[in-house]
């Protein structure tokens, strides 16, 4: 007998909460999304093992002429095609219709990328004379060596952080955790201000974070926020720089170098590669540019 709605939301509530760790905002959103499916499934009394991919496109494009953007659209079929593996899983239905659908395409404005020029100018921004210069020259080091969120920079402790190995671990979304390595030149910039710099701006403070205020307390992302756009003004850039700018130039420039796709998922922790081959577009810009700049049939 096939459950209600309300046993099978339930249920797959908990599976996205226990089983994939996602997080809570996540959850929200695809609750909120496959209730409205469900809604739709209903009303057309069929059973859930006789979904098709017409009625999935019709209910899509419906959920688009009211008004869904692209974005929106995409979160939704990822959400229903979770949810149908889960139905799988539990034997509930046999197969999933919907496994191998595209997402339709994210239009947008691209994330805003830094040069490598750009970047060697931000990170040398910083005033290395002063405990706060430092802390800020070894952040912003290792923020472009990782590619980590600020949020998860900013919650960095000494148990995270192996400088004598060469990495860190990373506690993102969903409270996962991923390893990523340290290149020696943020191993360097971070061990100095360890070593000459945090101790001054601790005090008599016990936290555990890496990086500190200079009250010895925790940095806020709007603290970090201010930090970045003071150090583009002094390296003189122009571009719409955000937090987040470093961990797309991050992701970019390991592309351009010939990094594989799957590699800079894990590093970045996307939990979806479709996710990350939006710097793929990005990378191929920038070489297309490249190409028709000093090719001499360009």
């Amino acid at each position: 007998m096939e459950l209600s709605n309300a046993s099978l939301l339930d249920r797959f509530y908990q599976y996205m909460v226990v089983e994939r760790r996602l997080a809570d905002n996540t959850v929200e959103s695809y609750s909120r999304d496959l209730s409205r499916f469900l809604d739709y499934h209903e009303a057309l009394g069929l059973p859930f093992a006789d979904a098709t991919r017409l009625e999935l496109l019709t209910f899509l494009n419906n959920q688009r002429e009211q008004g869904l953007s692209s974005r929106s659209l995409a979160r939704m079929l990822s959400c229903i095609k979770t949810f149908f593996y889960f139905l799988v899983s539990e034997r509930l239905i046999e197969k999933n219709p919907f496994f191998d659908m595209q997402s339709p395409k994210i239009g947008g404005k691209l994330p805003c990328v830094l040069s490598r020029d750009e970047v060697v100018a931000l990170l040398n921004a910083p005033d290395t004379e002063t405990p706060l210069g430092l802390r800020d020259k070894a952040m912003l080091e290792l923020l472009y060596a990782t590619g980590v969120r600020v949020s998860e920079l900013l919650s960095l402790e000494f148990k995270t952080i192996n400088l004598d190995a060469g990495f860190v671990i990373v506690v993102g979304k969903g409270s996962k955790e991923r390893i990523v390595p340290l290149g020696m030149e943020a191993i360097t910039r971070v061990r100095h201000y360890i070593e000459s710099g945090r101790s001054r701006l601790a005090g008599a403070s016990k936290s555990t974070l890496v990086f500190l205020n200079r009250s010895g307390g925790a940095l806020s992302r709007q603290g970090f926020w201010k930090l970045i756009k003071k150090y583009c003004l002094v390296a003189g850039i122009a571009k719409d720089v955000s937090p987040h700018t470093l961990r797309h130039s991050f992701a970019t420039h390991l592309l351009e170098g010939g990094a594989d796709l799957r590699s800079v998922q894990l590093m970045l922790g996307h939990a979806d590669i479709v996710t990350t081959q939006i710097y793929t577009h990005i990378a191929q810009d920038s070489l297309q540019k490249l190409h028709k700049k000093y090719h001499p049939r360009g």
